[in-house]
């Protein structure tokens, strides 16, 4: 999907074989999951290759941050699929031009959604493409913030829940122990993702407050200068959204290893209780001819007291210990 951006366009899907070319007066030129015809039709408006999907996927700093021919080619991993509940990042593309950008992705972050819906009530905002940059910029760090805050007072209700004031409500089931794990994985899976978008962010500003492109927008060097601290402090905070979720996790699993001894305990007990009982009950099942309790008339009475006797005194001793 093509879609420009600028004082003639409205930002709408464009066909590449309704268009003859590109205008010049175009500020951002977005390419969503683009066919090889798009490719073709913006590679010819701005002189050079447009990344591909491989070349989005390359993790090396030296294939993701580069200048080529005046041209900056930055590739961010972008945090997305937060609405539909599966996070993940996605690689996008950007080629800033002397006064266009173009965009390459193969995902619909909603900073996207939301700078172009921005765009639509504020038609003056695509003027210049290094300014639509740093406004993405700015969207995307704006998104990741929304996100780690999220994160965060979903990590205080999880800690809510295992350290809640009474004792007895903090014996959890199994089945909620669980779905404890369960809530405790998936916000780490997104706080994982959220650091990935975070450092890559990091890395591309400082890429680009050491080009000269950087001292041609005059107007947004300050506003890269309080993105670059923006990130620095959310990539801190989830350093430590990090650690107070691995100190949940311990005390989860603590909590497992509470109830599994306490079920050990339940069990040990039983035995130990149950277990004199038997031996007199095993002895007196023996069929020996001399057993002189065998032939006494109290002998039957017997039997029973010292198996209930050598069942309660070793209960009334664990008690008292307070084992049980």
């Amino acid at each position: 999907m093509l879609r420009l951006f600028g004082p003639h366009c409205d930002g709408s899907p464009i066909e590449a074989s309704a268009l003859a070319r590109i205008p010049d007066d175009v500020a951002w030129i977005d390419l969503l999951e683009p066919t090889r015809e798009e490719e073709k039709l913006v590679e010819k408006f701005i002189g050079s290759n447009v990344p591909t999907r491989d070349d989005l996927a390359e993790i090396e700093p030296s294939s993701r941050l580069y200048e080529r021919g005046g041209m900056l080619y930055l590739t961010l991993s972008t945090l997305t699929g937060i609405d539909e509940g599966q996070p993940s990042s996605s690689p996008i593309g950007f080629i800033l031009t002397e006064t266009h950008l173009v965009t390459v992705r193969y995902a619909d972050p909603r900073p996207f959604r939301m700078l172009a819906e921005h765009w639509k009530r504020e038609p003056e905002l695509a003027t210049d493409g290094g300014q639509m940059f740093v406004r993405l910029l700015d969207a995307i760090v704006d998104r990741l913030a929304d996100e780690l805050e999220r994160s965060s007072a979903e990590i205080e209700k999880i800690s809510q829940q295992i350290f809640k004031k009474d004792m007895e409500d903090r014996r959890i089931p199994a089945a909620r122990l669980t779905a404890l794990l369960t809530r405790i994985g998936r916000a780490q899976s997104l706080l994982a993702k959220i650091r990935e978008t975070a450092v890559s962010t990091s890395r591309l500003i400082h890429f680009l407050s050491g080009t000269s492109r950087v001292e041609r927008l005059a107007d947004e060097r300050g506003h890269v200068g309080s993105l670059t601290a923006d990130v620095a402090a959310l990539i801190d905070h989830s350093s430590f959204v990090s650690e107070q979720l691995t100190f949940l996790l311990d005390a989860s699993l603590g909590l497992i290893s509470i109830e599994q001894n306490a079920a050990m305990k339940l069990f040990s007990w039983a035995a130990l209780v149950f277990l004199p009982p038997t031996l007199v009950a095993g002895i007196y099942g023996m069929n020996f001819d001399h057993m002189p309790e065998l032939h006494w008339l109290y002998g039957y009475p017997m039997a029973l007291i010292i198996m209930l006797m050598s069942g309660v005194l070793p209960w009334l001793y664990m008690r008292r210990r307070g084992w049980i």
